[in-house]
């Protein structure tokens, strides 16, 4: 072997490595992949999302990894095949519904119907940040998409934003899922600016027992009135209701158990791995990507906002009271929202339990934020 030959072979080796395509800003999302991570592990925000998540930012972001995008071939690299099947077929979000449907009691909805004027009012975030994406310069069907985030609900931006603006898949799931994992954070200290003392210590009235009929009926009921009204959104609507009414049937408890668990599960990985992987530095770090990641925090302090205003405008003309510190949970980001409720509520009152209260307008955010969605998709698609 020559001289040359061998210098050729050193070259062909060192151009298949990344070092000859790094680029600094790629250490920048290395250190957002591994906030992620940090953020999953030490501090257990959503960590089922959150690290997967943040690991596939983290790996995606290394020069010439074949795991997004096509090979020379033409064949669809791991991930790829995850993210085009899985999320442009818009396939996991619909089953991560049927999973949702499976763990979901609607017991504290149906004994509370009012709560689901609070989850409307929870959707207030949505259309504020609408009208001022418009304003700064997005297309309606973007800021569509972009509104959507302030429902905290991952598997329907994800849903809205494949349809209406696919391009911005990835920041607006990132945002999605990143402050839905922060509800802890953003959400107390809004509670707190918006309500008395006195408020937050108002206790409700313990929930009345809801029939096994009941439960059974509602997800036949609420799946045949969204079906009429709203029925672009019956792929999501659809699957959570049927994975409700297997639930509660309490006749096909293996399909039950597979869809909360080993399925759930399943698509949880291919979702946030998929997620991250969309976030290149190439695409990520820009105006657009950015200036979309900073709305989402606003987006969902509104919505906590409007769903609190909404309890404190029922309370003038309700005789019993609703305690405000559940408006917040009017977002859909299930069930941590509801948890936030009830660790505040017991900070100011110990023997004051809200997570009950709080599950009903936490459901009616879910079906509400689907909603919003539906009319969405019906103006602009």
């Amino acid at each position: 072997m020559t001289v040359n030959e061998i210098q050729d072979m050193v070259n062909r080796i060192l151009y298949t490595t990344g070092l000859v395509d790094f680029q600094w800003k790629l250490l920048i999302m290395w250190a957002v992949g591994c906030l992620f991570i940090y953020l999953a592990i030490a501090k257990k925000y959503e960590p089922l999302l959150l690290l997967p998540i943040g690991f596939g930012i983290f790996v995606v972001n290394f020069p010439q990894v074949p795991l997004m995008g096509l090979s020379p071939e033409g064949h669809r690299h791991l991930i790829e095949i995850f993210y085009h099947y899985g999320l442009e077929w818009e396939v996991i979000p619909c089953i991560m519904f049927l999973g949702l449907g499976a763990m979901t009691d609607f017991g504290p909805l149906i004994a509370n119907p009012k709560t689901l004027i609070i989850g409307a009012g929870a959707q207030l975030g949505i259309f504020v940040i609408f009208i001022g994406t418009v304003l700064a310069g997005f297309t309606l069907k973007e800021a569509a998409s972009v509104g959507i985030i302030a429902g905290a609900d991952g598997p329907t931006t994800i849903y809205l934003t494949q349809k209406l603006a696919p391009h911005l898949l990835g920041p607006n799931a990132l945002a999605a899922y990143s402050y839905m994992a922060m509800v802890p954070l953003i959400q107390p200290g809004i509670m707190k600016l918006m309500t008395t003392a006195k408020e937050r210590k108002i206790r409700m009235r313990q929930l009345r027992p809801v029939s096994r009929t009941e439960k059974i009926l509602f997800p036949l009921v609420t799946a045949g009135i969204v079906a009429l009204l709203v029925p672009s959104v019956m792929p999501l609507m659809g699957m959570f209701m049927l994975g409700n009414l297997m639930k509660e049937s309490g006749v096909v408890g293996r399909l039950t158990e597979t869809a909360q668990g080993a399925l759930m599960n399943m698509v949880t990985i291919f979702l946030g791995v998929s997620v991250g992987a969309k976030m290149h530095a190439d695409s990520f770090l820009s105006y657009q990507p950015l200036f979309i990641f900073g709305l989402g925090l606003l987006s969902f302090a509104v919505s906590t906002m409007g769903g609190i205003l909404t309890v404190k405008a029922m309370n003038i003309f309700l005789k019993e009271k609703i305690n405000p510190l559940i408006g917040s949970a009017g977002v859909s980001a299930v069930p941590m929202a509801a948890r936030v409720s009830q660790i505040q509520g017991l900070k100011y009152d110990k023997t004051n339990h809200l997570l009950m209260h709080a599950i009903g307008p936490n459901l009616a955010g879910v079906i509400g934020t689907a909603a919003s969605a539906g009319l969405f998709i019906a103006m602009f698609q």
